[in-house]
């Protein structure tokens, strides 16, 4: 029964309030209108909790902005909400990705996560094509999604938004890979389902790499926000040799920096007795925070993000199937992932929103009580990275 307005309400009783759901929560679909956002569907999400969030159907059905009461959440970079059709993914020597980054979620992958690289392409049986040449991030995230159904369904007396699209990241003499993602939100609650498969259509061995960038920027993120996190161990940082020269740690973050340079780490997650484990971002000073909850035994890495620097700034958290270092370390440990014709793997993650300082201790408390992360700063990175199980 959803819980509106501090009384929980029947469907029967919700209905004679109103001539439509739709006046309290509900899903819609519209097309932005405007600058380099022109022609992208959009499907606003309003649960009536104050939780409202946007997906981008024409950008992988990814997440762009998302807000609770307000006070906003997800990230909104300089570049916009940028049509696919005005992106050059192979441009800037692969870094033309960055031009379409925004968002609270933008989904890396299918067959490539990580920086530039050129990857044997033998497994397509195809002379010509000697080498896979993938850009920043891989190529779906700036793919339009062919959307299948969203609405509301009502079992009893609960309610749950959805929505659902495909999006095919195919070509010939390469890969077919779909990603089907169904997005849900329950009406009265704080929380984003996302439930992925991500299916092989062709008829090719095909390597898959998978990741989300998901953007938390301010008010969630201030100065004195916590990353709070089940860390057995800091693997990684890509700012090893320079640790402390910018003053920014793993676990608190700054005021926005001029001139801050990006700072990427690595962390081992302990998970809980059900295999999830939950990262997130409290600013107790607020009450405020957002929570991502990811399986250990689908999103074995977890990466963080930290963009400080001023007119930017944005902490990402980064579930990945493999090691931040890349497809070839991946292949020569035996962990990359590879599908067959028909296979698939699923991905099921929950973004959750801490309205307040009640559910920002809760958050804490049940992340401390599977494992207690590095008090330290700047723990010294391990570079022992444990064994992913692969598909090779």
């Amino acid at each position: 029964m959803p819980e509106l307005y501090g009384e929980r309400i029947a469907r029967r009783e919700l209905a004679a309030r109103s001539g439509s759901l739709s006046q309290f929560a509900g899903v819609r679909l519209s097309t932005l209108g405007d600058g380099v956002e022109r022609g992208v569907r959009s499907l606003e999400f309003r649960t009536g909790s104050g939780l409202r969030f946007t997906v981008l159907v024409d950008r992988a059905m990814d997440i762009a902005e998302c807000e609770h009461n307000g006070r906003a959440v997800g990230w909104h970079s300089p570049s916009g909400f940028r049509n696919p059709a005005l992106h050059d993914y192979e441009g800037e020597g692969g870094l033309g990705w960055f031009r379409s980054m925004s968002g609270l979620l933008i989904t890396c992958g299918l067959d490539h996560v990580l920086f530039m690289h050129d990857d044997p392409a033998g497994h397509y049986h195809y002379g010509p094509r000697e080498t896979v040449s993938s850009s920043l991030h891989g190529r779906i995230g700036t793919i339009p999604a062919r959307l299948t159904g969203y609405g509301e369904s009502w079992n009893g007396d609960e309610c749950v938004l959805w929505a659902e699209g495909v999006v095919q990241q195919s070509t010939v003499f390469g890969e077919d890979l779909h990603l089907i993602r169904r997005i849900e939100a329950d009406v009265g609650g704080n929380e984003i389902r996302l439930i992925d498969r991500v299916v092989n259509h062709g008829f090719y061995r095909t390597p898959h790499m998978y990741c989300y960038h998901i953007n938390v920027s301010h008010p969630v993120v201030a100065e004195g926000t916590r990353y709070v996190a089940p860390i057995r161990d800091v693997i990684w940082a890509a700012h090893a040799d320079q640790y402390r020269e910018q003053g920014v740690g793993y676990r608190t973050m700054p005021a926005p920096i001029v001139n801050f340079h990006e700072q990427v780490w690595q962390h081992d997650m302990a998970a809980d007795p059900a295999g999830k484990v939950n990262v997130a971002l409290v600013n107790e000073a607020l009450g405020f925070g957002f929570e991502v909850e990811t399986r250990k035994d689908q999103f074995p890495a977890m990466y963080e993000w930290q963009n400080l620097h001023a007119g930017h700034y944005a902490v990402g958290i980064e579930p990945s199937t493999n090691h931040v270092m890349g497809k070839d370390f991946a292949r020569e440990r035996g962990e990359l992932i590879w599908l067959e014709h028909g296979e698939e793997r699923q991905y099921d993650s929950v973004f959750r929103v801490l309205p307040d300082a009640a559910a920002c201790a809760d958050a804490v408390r049940r992340i401390e009580g599977v494992a207690r992360q590095p008090q330290d700063e700047y723990p010294a990175p391990s570079g022992n990275f444990p064994p992913i199980g692969g598909g090779q």
